[in-house]
């Protein structure tokens, strides 16, 4: 079955990278506030009380949730547990043009883990797609100008993000994977429920661990408040959300191309807080993005 890129599947394959790139602003500006995992684990505790009214039903044990552990526990590892814990962890010692860079790996991620582990052929059409997508990651990185690429030096955060992004590339695959119950899969409040639910388990592992290794502490107050509600309400909850339903349509490969637009937005982003206009090279990279959805998009309806 051919799957085709609607605007509204690409409305919501593009709010995922807009509250990403929200959420390494965020992440940045409270590093000394708390630590990285423990971060995570403070978001999605927030999110589990924000879809309980949605979703308390799925709790109960005849609801098809426990006896789908495997998977649940699965998802919940790669998406809940260890995908913003690593990119919180990798903004502790890398820099946001590091961490973008790496990141923008992501499509080649998506395309090897599929041909990998779920048997997904890759075409040549995402290939040229991938390339000119990530060409447009570049130009956002670069500012227009590759001599700053020459300057980035790798450090143990880009080898967190860049295991962060494996994590999502086969998280997104396994969300286009339909093994848990209808009353689950088709109540999105349910299904993300689910995941958080064995996500507090790992992510409070992971916790557990950063505070008994490290000299962990948390500085309470109106910044951490104010970051913890916009983390869980937006990366979370809403990101998650809209990014399932948008593989469900559109299919992961075509996705993973989505992400991409996460440096796009950041800059943007910046450039609103910092005050700066948008510049040429937001443009061209803009439409090298665009042009590499578009061009993976035609390889999966044909």
């Amino acid at each position: 079955m051919s799957q085709k890129l609607s605007p509204v599947t690409a409305l919501l394959l593009t709010v995922p990278p807009l509250m990403w790139a929200g959420n390494a602003v965020v992440g940045r500006l409270v590093t000394e506030l708390v630590p990285p995992i423990t971060l995570n684990f403070l978001r999605w505790l927030v999110a589990f009380f924000i879809l309980l009214p949605l979703a308390w039903r799925v709790l109960r044990p005849s609801s098809g949730l426990w006896s789908h552990w495997r998977r649940f526990g699965l998802l919940s590892l790669l998406g809940v547990g260890c995908y913003n814990a690593l990119q919180y962890l990798a903004l502790q010692t890398s820099t946001p043009l590091n961490v973008t860079l790496v990141a923008a790996s992501g499509p080649f991620w998506v395309l090897i883990i599929g041909a990998l582990f779920f048997k997904a052929p890759v075409r040549r059409m995402q290939l040229l797609g991938s390339l000119l997508s990530i060409s447009g990651a570049l130009v956002v990185l670069s500012r227009g100008n590759w001599s700053e690429l020459l300057a980035v030096r790798l450090v143990v955060g880009d080898l967190f993000i860049l295991l962060a992004t494996a994590c999502w590339a086969y998280y997104s695959w396994l969300l286009s994977r339909r093994d848990e119950p209808d009353a689950i899969r088709n109540d999105w409040a349910a299904f993300l429920m689910g995941q958080v639910v064995f996500g507090l388990g790992w992510s409070g592992l992971f916790s557990g661990l950063e505070w008994s290794l490290t000299d962990a502490h948390i500085t309470w107050g109106m910044p951490l408040i104010a970051t913890l509600a916009f983390v869980a309400v937006g990366p979370a909850v809403l990101a998650y959300r809209c990014w399932g339903l948008g593989i469900q349509q559109a299919g992961p490969a075509v996705a993973g191309f989505f992400a991409n637009l996460t440096p796009l937005f950041a800059a943007v982003l910046s450039a609103a807080f910092l005050g700066e206009l948008p510049h040429l090279y937001h443009v061209a990279a803009f439409g090298l993005i665009v042009g590499g959805i578009w061009v993976s998009s035609r390889s999966m309806g044909s």
